[in-house]
């Protein structure tokens, strides 16, 4: 049984039609027009019909015109003046059926192009979404209130609850923190600071509560530099340049050419219109939008958004694919690597002891050592005698035996003599002893992608051999990452700007960048191609991208630019195909064989054919997998 909610709002079939006929008006008068000629042609009123169509599609005319011109005057060359001619022909020599044709096919062809840029990014409204609206500050007398964000003054304290985002910078007064500023820096393993210590805007708070003091008001704190730097990132991006445009020159020169030398030979002025009306470019406007939104439709299905057709043509022609390393190429969160026991324990039992003390710990690390457990089917032992001490380590009594883990100064605390040898690059060890003797240590990382490796030989394959990785981690750790995965060039150290700074003084273009995280929306924004890893990125990221893969799989970021090549192969061949079935049109017309009237319902069927190849951007090849690049990657 359905059980409708009587007082929610389902939008009618009347409202949907509404909403269509706003968003393509030219279109539905276009029709409209169509009908109101149909009918006075049935009631006999073929002078009237005559007068009512060719007068609207004068009007339409002039107001492609109009829109040429000032294209021209901004250097901008296009298919409208072969249209209008088309028109103005075809109404000066009666045929003003084939008119309302020509206007129908360029309304729906630029519906067509204006539904593929509707799925274009929607400002940058998550990331002001994301940004904290409010702030709980504490009184000199000891209450807490709530307050607008706006509102927070330098040396105002403040209340961070556990897993909220701090509003401002801000200075810690709390003996100690736990912080993820991977959303901010990239670093992906937790941040430990102590009373005193500076505090990030956008940093998430740990399992405790905070008490901090404001250092800057919202609007100069570095959570708000970020959606600044977006900001200008996406308005110094240039428009995208519709693919038929490029063909529009030669086109329509070799169009008007065939119309005059029809006129010229037959010395009738109809046969310049009948070589006009095949000559009209609507495979050219309809092709490429199709096939772009064919692609676009096909891409959601992997699970890939892609934010127009201009970006999958972009993909199409990647050089250059630039990486963040946190969340991207790597996990984002610490797991256990390595267990090295000291003799007399063996690695199931150094990390079952450590997992049964940190399960009473709320410190990040303790979750990673405590799920590593499970993975290996550990069964964890109730813990007594409890002791932590904060941001240090935590011991316990387990089966009898007083068990320590921690950092090395915790344990070495204690007495006990821990040796020297220092973990390598991007690891973090945790120590462990039992009953006054070191035990052994755990060694966590952020692991790299199972597929990161793969999926950057399949780039190699494409043809994408210049590869770069931007982060925020120290350059140790950033170069060991990249020596595994055979990354060249690596960029440490970057903050925000950094990275865009780089990004945009990049030669090898157009340069696709791929992350995840607030301080990757700016860089992101900055790119040629944006690529934000959805599924664990952040709303910030997700919208300054072009394309956002929502599942978890770095390779779809090949998938992605398989999809991009293919559409526009199909584009291109669908394009070719069209002027290839107008000019043998024209040629024909020529010699006064085709009347204008069925020019254009042979156009129709050229518009038909199109669109149908067009549609091949939507098919995966047999064996599943998607077309390779064939589309050179230079040019506009």
């Amino acid at each position: 049984m359905t059980i409708i909610d009587k007082g929610a709002k389902v939008p009618s079939g009347l409202a949907r039609l509404r909403v269509q006929i706003t968003r393509y008006p030219v279109v539905a008068i276009t029709l409209g027009f169509a009908l109101v000629g149909l009918v006075l042609e049935v009631f006999g009123q073929g002078i009237a019909a005559q007068w009512v169509l060719s007068a609207y599609a004068l009007v339409v005319a002039g107001f492609e015109g109009w829109r040429m011109a000032r294209d021209l005057v901004h250097g901008k060359a296009g298919l409208d003046i072969l249209a209008v001619a088309a028109i103005l022909s075809t109404v000066a020599v009666g045929e003003y059926w084939a008119s309302l044709v020509i206007v129908l096919m360029l309304s729906g062809g630029e519906a067509l192009e204006a539904y593929a840029g509707h799925r274009a990014r929607r400002e940058l409204s998550a990331l002001l979404e994301r940004a904290p609206q409010s702030a709980h500050r504490l009184s000199p007398a000891g209450v807490v209130g709530e307050i607008p964000i706006g509102d927070v003054a330098v040396g105002d304290r403040l209340i961070v609850h556990p897993g909220e985002v701090v509003p401002v910078d801000a200075r810690l007064i709390s003996p100690a923190a736990n912080l993820d500023e991977s959303q901010l820096t990239g670093e992906s393993l937790p941040v430990e600071r102590v009373a005193g210590d500076a505090l990030l805007s956008g940093s998430i708070n740990g399992a405790s509560g905070l008490t901090i003091e404001a250092t800057a008001i919202a609007a100069d704190s570095q959570y708000q530099r970020v959606m600044d730097l977006v900001r200008q990132a996406s308005d110094s991006k240039a428009p995208m340049v519709r693919l038929a445009d490029r063909y529009a020159i030669p086109f329509t020169l070799v169009s008007f050419a065939i119309a005059g030398f029809a006129w010229f030979q037959s010395g009738d002025p109809v046969r310049f219109a009948e070589v006009l009306v095949v000559a009209t470019p609507c495979p050219l406007l309809i092709a490429a939008p199709v096939a772009f939104i064919s692609g676009i439709s096909r891409a959601a299905k992997a699970g890939i958004i892609v934010k127009g057709g201009g970006v999958l043509e972009q993909l199409s022609r990647v050089a250059t694919v630039a990486f963040d390393k946190t969340g991207t190429l790597t996990h984002g969160a610490p797991q256990v690597v390595a267990v090295r026991p000291e003799p007399g324990f063996d690695e199931h039992e150094l990390l079952q002891l450590a997992a049964s003390v940190e399960q009473n710990s709320g410190h990040v690390l303790a979750a990673s050592i405590v799920a590593a457990a499970g993975e290996h089917s550990l069964q964890l032992m109730p813990g007594g005698d409890v002791q932590e001490a904060t941001a240090q380590g935590v011991s316990a009594l387990i089966d009898g035996r007083r068990v320590a883990v921690g950092k090395r100064a915790y344990i070495e605390a204690s007495g006990i003599a821990v040796p020297s040898e220092q973990p390598d690059s991007g690891q973090m060890a945790v120590y462990v002893s039992v009953d006054g003797v070191f035990a052994g240590d755990l060694l966590l990382a952020d692991r790299v992608r199972d597929n990161a490796a793969s999926t950057l030989a399949r780039l190699g394959e494409l043809g994408i051999t210049h590869t770069v990785m931007l982060t925020g981690d120290l350059t140790a750790t950033a170069r060991f990452i990249g020596d595994e995965l055979g990354i060249a060039e690596v960029r440490a150290e970057c903050l925000p700007e950094d990275k865009v700074r780089i990004m945009l003084a990049e030669r090898h273009r157009p340069v696709m960048m791929v992350g995840d995280g607030v301080n990757d929306a700016p860089v992101l924004a900055a790119a040629d191609i944006g690529v934000a890893m959805g599924a664990k990125g952040s709303t910030a990221a997700s919208e300054s991208a072009d394309v956002v893969i929502m599942l978890d799989d770095f390779s779809r970021i090949v998938r992605a630019i398989s999809i991009g090549s293919q559409t526009t192969n199909v584009a291109l061949q669908a394009i070719w195909l069209g002027i290839a079935c107008s000019v043998a049109l024209m040629i024909v017309a020529t010699f006064g064989i085709l009347p204008a009237i069925v020019g254009a319902g042979l156009q129709e069927v050229v518009d038909l054919v199109t669109i149908l190849y067009a549609l091949r951007a939507l098919a995966e090849r047999p064996d599943g997998r998607t077309a390779g690049r064939t589309v050179r990657r230079t040019g506009p």
